[in-house]
Order: structure tokens, then sequence, then C-alpha cells
């Protein structure tokens, strides 16, 4: 990690953990000083998180994100304090549309600070997709917001993380029984060498990255599925012939015994839940989600808002502490080598 680079912090949901999510991750020892991080809240809302924790955290305040490069901070946190809901439009284990709007606004921001280059990645606390639709939100996901508000025109999609285990996928938040319209060679071409350039960005110089079958068995010759005949097993030959080296396809059902042994570091799943079961079964509360092909790196914990122990101070940070770690990683690629996804 690089202390010149610059890490912008959210605190989430005002429904949900997220306050207190990042009360523990900047009282953890060497969060401070791996980055220049600026959080940027409502001052009540960063407070609560405190007060729940029991953890206060010495901060600098600073008036906008132009600022925040030129501050000596002496590995303090900076504090970029906003107005965007009142604490008597919040409650916990809530979605509503005052919530989703707040997180909306404080994305944006850290998004242009991004574009200005005051910024070089972002960490957002758990949010609630439906509360940001009541707030306004147009796409399925944040994915999708992101992508617009950044005028990305290349492929994207999300990446689920567990340590030295990564996941893409072809297809996202869609219903299962439309998967196959998404299935196409262009895609998990797309997908593969998409993570595998983020694996690059992690300090993977030779990932090794395998692309997993849709169907039973890998499609059983044909019998179960010809997808993995006409599309998948074609495509894995095509991104291979431009220079990425990547497996496949094999059986879903297996493929994950290999990457836990160490075989492979990184799956192109072919829908959600395809990775996501062996992920967060593997380790739910250290899990990630990495938005890839954005020309900025954000990242977030793969689990929700747990909006059931929302302020009792049960919320477990280290899937905050992995995502932080890893923003720290790709935004210092970004900053001192080259764009992540030119």
């Amino acid at each position: 990690m690089s202390s010149n680079v610059v890490v912008a912090l959210t605190l989430g949901d005002v429904g949900g953990i997220g306050s207190e999510l990042i009360a523990k991750l900047v009282a953890k020892p060497d969060v401070l000083s791996a980055a220049k991080v600026v959080l940027v809240g409502d001052a009540w809302q960063w407070q609560q998180g405190q007060d729940i924790t029991g953890m206060p955290t010495e901060t600098i305040t600073v008036g906008d994100f132009s600022e925040v490069r030129d501050v000596d901070n002496g590995n303090k946190l900076m504090f970029l304090p906003v107005n965007t809901i009142k604490p008597d439009q919040a409650k916990f284990s809530e979605a509503n549309a005052a919530g989703g709007k707040s997180v909306l606004k404080i994305l944006d921001m850290c998004m242009q600070a991004c574009l200005d280059k005051h910024v070089d990645a972002i960490c957002f606390a758990p949010l609630n997709k439906n509360a940001m639709k009541l707030g306004g939100l147009k796409h399925e996901d944040e994915l999708h917001h992101f992508a617009e508000y950044l005028g990305v025109e290349n492929y994207f999609c999300e990446f689920n993380t567990l340590g030295d285990i990564w996941t893409s996928r072809i297809s996202s938040h869609v219903p299962l029984k439309n998967v196959t319209q998404f299935l196409d060679k262009e895609r998990i071409k797309e997908a593969s060498k998409l993570i595998y350039k983020s694996l690059q960005a992690n300090g993977f110089e030779k990932p090794k990255v395998a692309v997993a079958a849709l169907n039973p068995h890998g499609g059983d010759g044909g019998t179960c599925g010809r997808e993995e005949i006409d599309i998948i097993a074609p495509a894995v030959e095509e991104v291979n012939a431009e220079g990425f080296p990547i497996d496949g396809p094999f059986p879903a059902d297996t493929i994950f015994l290999k990457a836990r042994e160490g075989e492979y570091q990184a799956i192109v799943t072919m829908y959600h839940d395809q990775g996501q079961i062996a992920i967060k079964m593997m380790g739910f509360e250290r899990g990630v989600t990495v938005q890839g092909g954005l020309p900025v790196p954000i990242t977030t914990p793969a689990h929700g808002t747990a909006y059931d122990i929302a302020g009792a101070n049960e919320a477990n940070v280290e899937a905050t502490y992995q995502a932080f770690k890893i923003a720290c990683r790709m935004g210092g690629w970004q900053k001192n080598n080259k764009a992540l996804f030119s």
C-alpha cells in the first residue's frame, strides 16, 4: 500500500451498520497509515457510529475534496462533512427514500472527486438498493449508476472476492430464466480479460483464471446442454489467442475446489449465485465486492446493511477492512502505473 493514495470512505445506508463499521475500520492501527483517508458523510451519522462502538477517532476537517492531497494529516482521518439527511429522517432497520437519496448524493460527490483527480479510490459502507431506488436510483444496481456517471462504455461487471479468490460473472442481477440471454462469446471474453487485468492491479503478475461451465457436469458432452461446446469453449480459445492464458470451461461444482487449493485465483462464472454461493460459504465475513471495469477503483464489503443488528455494535468489520485494502492497492496501481482498464 502507498500513503500517497487518497481513499474516500462513506458511511453507507443510515438504517444499517455502515457508521459503526467505519468507526471500527479507522480504529485499526494500520488503516490510516495505508493511505490518505477522507471520510465523507453527515456529522451526526459519523458521531452515531463512534458512539455505538465506543471508538472515537480524531479527525481533521476539510471543506472540499480539492484540499485533501495538500493536507499534512499526519496519518489522521480527514473528514468532509455534508448535510444530506436529518436525524429525524433516519431510523435503524428501515429503508426509506431519504436514506437512499443521501447515499446517492455522497457517492456522486466521491465519483466526481475521482474524475477531478482529488481521490484515487472509493470504499463505501453497505447500502440498500430498495432505499436507493426510493431515493432516485434509475438503474438495477449501483454498478450501473457508477458506470453511467463515470461515462463507461467498455464491459463492466461486479467482482466478488475472498482473499486470493476472485469471481466475475457474465450476468448479474437478472432472473435465472434469463441467464442464457447474456451468454455469448464476447461477454465471456471481456469478463475474462477484465478480471485478469484486475488481478494484475492487485499484485498477481501472472494470474491464473478459469471459466466455469453453465450446465451440470459441464454439459456432459452435450447431453446436458450445448452452451459449453458452442459458446464457452470457443470463447476461451479466442481469449487465449489474444494473449490471455485462461482455462476452462470446468464444471461449476468442482472448479471452486481447485481455487480453494490455490490452483486458480479467479473464476469467471455464468450467473450471480454460481459464484456467490461458493464465495460466501467459504468466508462470508471476509467477502468483498469490487466494481469491475470502472476508471476508478470502487469497493465495498459483500454483505449487506444487516438491518437486524444495526445499532447493536455486533457488526464484523473484517470484510470492510479487506475492501479498504483492495481499494488502496488498486488505487495505488492506477495512480503510480497506468489506468486500470485502458
